[in-house]
């Protein structure tokens, strides 16, 4: 009869490269970003919202410099690859959405859009992951992106950001709103259908 394995605490995180924690900070940029607009929602402190979109953009530092930090070290490596896309997720999927949704976008069809939005951004990045050796050309390195890669969500970031500055969110969010069959629409979410759309779409995009 076989013995259980030994119990080794913290063996996963020996396993992790210099970059590896830098893609960790990205995802800890993301969450907390969805804990400002949870407290937004509670307290309606604008800063909060602008606490939120901040922290998107220090998850894009992290996530360029995982990257810089991972060729200059001339270290990859499968879990590195698989957590750089879940982390990807929740910056730039869910925490673009989910201010989207403190800043007002709250109707039936704004939450269908940015739900549409989130799963665009999960399946651009599992399409990028099956695909990466194909389109490495056999050189280890991608050339180009299918598909605009999902943290130019930053823009849309950077959009609700300056709403939110300007008070333009809420009952006052740019654009107004629309009833379609008793459901309300805010037409300022379709930005998030169009980069959702982007980023499932052939469109080649050459990698910097």
């Amino acid at each position: 009869m076989n013995s259980p394995r030994p119990n080794k605490p913290f063996a996963m995180i020996r396993e992790f490269h210099l970059a590896d924690w830098f893609t960790l900070a990205n995802a800890v940029c993301g969450t907390g970003a969805l804990f400002s607009v949870m407290t937004y929602l509670q307290t309606w402190d604008l800063r909060h919202i602008q606490f939120a979109c901040a922290l998107v953009l220090f998850a894009l530092i992290f996530d360029v410099l995982d990257g810089r930090i991972a060729r200059w070290r001339q270290v990859s490596s499968a879990l590195g690859r698989e957590l750089d896309s879940l982390a990807d997720v929740i910056s730039f999927g869910v925490a673009p959405a989910m201010i989207a949704y403190g800043c007002g976008m709250q109707g039936a069809y704004d939450r269908i859009i940015l739900v549409y939005f989130v799963a665009c951004g999960v399946s651009r990045l599992a399409r990028y992951n099956v695909t990466a050796e194909e389109l490495s050309g056999g050189t280890g390195k991608v050339k180009y992106f299918e598909g605009t890669p999902i943290p130019t969500s930053i823009f849309l970031v950077a959009l609700l950001s300056l709403a939110a500055w300007n008070g333009s969110i809420g009952p006052n969010l740019w654009f107004g709103e629309v009833w379609i069959a008793g459901f309300r629409l805010h037409p300022l979410v379709l930005v998030f259908a169009l980069s959702g759309s982007l980023m499932i779409s052939r469109i080649r995009i050459p990698k910097l």
